[in-house]
């Protein structure tokens, strides 16, 4: 599937000058036990075996103290591939610093902070809160004064070579072209720090619709005021800031398809495939811009080589929209064909369908008929059951979660990416096989499979065992969906003859 090129053993002299650049490094990384952090951390400790020390931020959790929790998720299936092949030897590599982004100067204690502050050579700040509908004084809180923080953090590094800031494409929305440059936030970063902690939640909330502006979201809005605060610090720091579009689940390695979520894609693609999900007001011909985790956490490392040996170049757009277009409409086609035929999943309500509308009005009435009423008749059967009724709670949780997505799905954005594509360039044949970030070879067949099958096993608790079932009654769903559909045009045409045609030869 990747890219053709000449063989390697042709060129024995060739070294992975990627992997070695960590030789012997210290890093420190907040985000760790989120989605793009544990592919980061399995991935630099697979592929830079050279690697001395990982200092992870971790909050104690569920009863559990930062390094359990560090144990727990080294045990995980993402790990797998890590664990036969180095045992414990990388997880010994890792080290849990107790703190969070929420506290005070991260939470980190005295002794901690002088650890990093001697240790340290490079950092990767994954961590923010990816929820769109995150109150406004939460996501200040998070993404924007964790942010200065971890700066503040950094200046007193005496061996700091890089800090890496993952930020997002799509935090400067007004721009519908998107360059690898610095834009100015929507406010003053370290004024909003300052309103986020004098005013209660009440008052932010009473001005928030005002504060944002045109920005659809809390999300958005601090992520483009953390950008600014790194941007504030360019020829102060070594610092370079990272744009990832919608990131979504591996493509390649270590486990393709493997997610710890079903937010965005993930969670429509799910919904669709239960059934639940009928109908989206949203542009069909639209595209949106997704990036297998696995390529941007590949694109991440090479940066920081790029930037440390290369050319120190501050921001990269991490995007596929300018090589690879894929519809809305292809993306419903290949999921609904995949869940039906490929990989069903268990418990479907109805047999996927439904489709995209481009009236509000007629996606309005449809919401109605496809999800609010069967809902609510299905939920009285599971009460009168004895059951706890639970449809009509997954469809307010579908409403809400669209409403986020149709911002995204009826607007366009281009990104260009061309010093990325530059950095690509500089990569030998071994630095290309081991650090994919390019799209070449991807069936979309396959991945959505991949995806479907990792969420039935890792996220629905949908065993391997259980697939034969599923598939007879996607069958018996098939069937159901044709007789329904066959009975509504009886039904339709029997009513226009009735009260239409008839009265008018009568």
């Amino acid at each position: 599937m990747d890219s053709v090129s000449k063989p390697i053993l042709q060129y024995p002299d060739i070294r992975n000058r990627v992997a070695s650049v960590f030789n012997d490094k210290t890093l420190f990384i907040t985000g760790g036990t989120g989605f793009m952090g544990k592919v980061l951390i399995e991935k630099l400790l697979r592929s830079c075996t050279g690697i001395k020390k990982i200092y992870l931020l971790v909050r104690e959790k569920k009863g559990k103290n930062p390094q359990e929790r560090v144990k727990q998720m080294y045990e995980g299936a993402l790990f797998g591939k890590l664990r036969e092949a180095q045992g414990n030897i990388a997880f010994n590599k890792l080290e849990a610093i107790s703190g969070d982004v929420t506290d005070l100067n991260l939470g980190i204690s005295e002794k901690d902070r002088k650890k990093l502050t001697e240790e340290v050579e490079i950092v990767y700040h994954c961590a923010a809160t990816i929820r769109f509908d995150v109150h406004l004084k939460q996501a200040i809180i998070i993404n924007v004064r964790g942010t200065k923080y971890m700066l503040d953090l950094a200046k007193e590094m005496k061996k700091l070579k890089l800090f890496v800031h993952v930020s997002t494409a799509y935090c400067h929305l007004q721009e519908k072209v998107l360059y690898e440059k610095s834009y100015p936030p929507p406010a003053d970063p370290n004024i909003m720090i300052k309103l986020a902690e004098w005013l209660n939640e009440d008052i932010i909330g009473s001005i928030q619709d005002k504060v944002l502006g045109n920005y659809p979201n809390t999300y958005a809005y601090t992520k483009a005021l953390g950008e600014g605060l790194v941007d504030q610090e360019i020829g102060k720091l070594p610092v370079t800031i990272l744009r990832p579009s919608v990131v979504i689940p591996i493509w390649k390695e270590p486990l393709p398809g493997w997610t710890d979520n079903i937010n965005g894609p993930m969670g429509l693609l799910i919904a669709a495939g239960k059934g639940v999900l009928r109908t989206m007001y949203c542009d069909q011909d639209g595209y949106a811009d997704y990036l297998p985790v696995d390529i941007l956490v590949n694109g991440s490392i090479v940066v920081t080589w790029y930037y440390l040996t290369q050319k120190p170049k501050t921001y990269f757009n991490f995007t596929s929209s300018s090589e690879y277009q894929i519809t809305n409409q292809e993306i419903i086609e290949i999921g609904r064909r995949v869940i039906a035929t490929r990989m069903p999943l268990n418990g479907v309500a109805w047999y996927p369908g439904g489709s995209m509308k481009r009236s509000r009005f007629i996606h309005n009435l449809c919401v109605i008929f496809y999800h609010y009423l069967p809902a609510i008749i299905l939920d009285t059967f599971i009460w009168l059951s004895g059951n706890k009724p639970v449809l009509w709670r997954v469809q307010q949780r579908i409403t809400k979660g669209f409403e986020i997505f149709e911002y995204y799905a009826n607007n366009q954005w281009d990104f260009d990416n061309t010093d990325t594509l530059q950095c690509r360039a500089m990569l030998n044949d071994l630095e290309t096989k081991e650090f994919k970030v390019d799209g070449v070879g991807i069936d979309f067949d396959d991945y959505f499979t991949e995806c479907v099958h990792c969420a039935r096993l890792y996220i629905l608790n949908e065993t391997d065992d259980t697939i034969p079932a599923a598939r007879r009654h996607m069958i018996i769903m098939w069937a159901v969906d044709k007789l329904c559909k066959m009975f509504l045009l009886f039904l339709a045409g029997y009513l226009m003859l009735k009260y239409v045609v008839f009265p008018i030869f009568v």
